[in-house]
This record gives C-alpha cells, sequence and structure tokens, in this order.
C-alpha cells in the first residue's frame, strides 16, 4: 500500500531551484554550497513529517529551503511574495531575523514570530539549528560556543513541542556540542588574543 506524498514534490523542485538560484555562489562554513545547507534542513523536516503524519509538509518544506533567502540574499519580501502563498511569506519572516535589533534581541523576538506560526515552522527552526550543531567553526571563542550551545538550548525549549522527532534529534546533538565545552561551559581551547 502507498500513501500520498506528505509535501508536494513540484513546490519542493520549484523552490530549491528558486533557492539555489538566490544563494547563488555562497558557501556553508565547511566550503560546501549552500545549497545543501538548505536541503540538509529541508531533510530533517521531511524525516520529521514522516515521524508524525498530518501536517502542512509542503509549507513545512518549503519554509525550509527558503529560511535563509531573506536574511542572507539580495531578496526582498516583495520578491518571495511574488513567487510563493502568503503563509510561506509569513514562514520566511519569522524565521528572518530583524537585523534592526540589538544582537542579543535577534534570537528572542524571531523566536517570539516563529511561536505565532504554525508548528511547520517551528520544525524549520528546530531541523536548522539539528544541522548547525555540527563541530564549531576552529576560530570561534571559547565565548561564542558556549552562547550557541545556550542559544540552541532556549530553541529546543521554546519550540521542543511542535516536534518531539526533532526534539530527540537535537537534544543529543546539544549535549555533543557540549564535549567541545567544560563543566564551566568553556570550550577547551587556549584563550583567544584580545
Amino acid at each position: 500500500m502507498t500513501t500520498d506524498c506528505p509535501w508536494s514534490q513540484d513546490a519542493f523542485l520549484t523552490t530549491l531551484a528558486f533557492a539555489a538560484e538566490r544563494h547563488g555562489d555562497q558557501k556553508t562554513p565547511a566550503g560546501f554550497p549552500y545549497i545543501t545547507h538548505l536541503a540538509s534542513v529541508a531533510q530533517e523536516v521531511m524525516a520529521a513529517l514522516a515521524a508524525k503524519p498530518g501536517r502542512n509538509g509542503t509549507l513545512a518544506v518549503t519554509a525550509a529551503l527558503l529560511h535563509d533567502v531573506i536574511e542572507d540574499t539580495a531578496t526582498s519580501p516583495e520578491m518571495v511574495a511574488e513567487r510563493f502563498r502568503p503563509d510561506v511569506l509569513a514562514a520566511v519572516m519569522a524565521l528572518t531575523k530583524n537585523a534592526d535589533l540589538p544582537k542579543e534581541r535577534r534570537m528572542p523576538d524571531s523566536l517570539e514570530r516563529i511561536r505565532a506560526q504554525p508548528p511547520e515552522v517551528w520544525m524549520v527552526k528546530l531541523a536548522d539549528r539539528i544541522v548547525n550543531l555540527g563541530p564549531p567553526p576552529a576560530h570561534w571563542t571559547r565565548d561564542k560556543m558556549a552562547a550557541y550551545r545556550a542559544e540552541a538550548e532556549t530553541i529546543l525549549t521554546a519550540l521542543g513541542d511542535a516536534s518531539p522527532f526533532l526534539a530527540r534529534r537535537l537534544a543529543p546533538r546539544i549535549a555533543e556540542y557540549g564535549i567541545h565545552l567544560d563543566g564551566t561551559g568553556l570550550a577547551h581551547l587556549p584563550p583567544t588574543a584580545g
């Protein structure tokens, strides 16, 4: 017996092409084309959708592929609105940090806006942090690593109810990331100069 796909395959392909074009030559910190990050986030979301059917899979997967398009490219909200449904634009806007706010307010503000969206949007933020919690870049300071881990814990606490599947994926990633930190929350790295 087969079941219908919980997301539109046509929407996936159209969105993937749009995201690849908009992100162009951008690279991940590991040097891969940026579209690999977006596809990895979408894959985490797809796995969660398969684990718990009944969600708006097209919204979740589309938002996963577009979650950085306004924040990290020259794509305007109007461009997204022209190509995608209003719920997709609302999702992407919620997932986009407000650069006009002081840095310490950006994540709390984004989490507030994400929590006002359907759970499918929450899932994207959880999936994004799962993907981003690999080994930290070598140039990160102890403070940066500790702050990133604490931010991941905040995301899990704020959004984990949207997807127990993704919450179970994120929690060990946070713990594994902690191996780079000692019991005081500081990284086992030499102190940075200046």
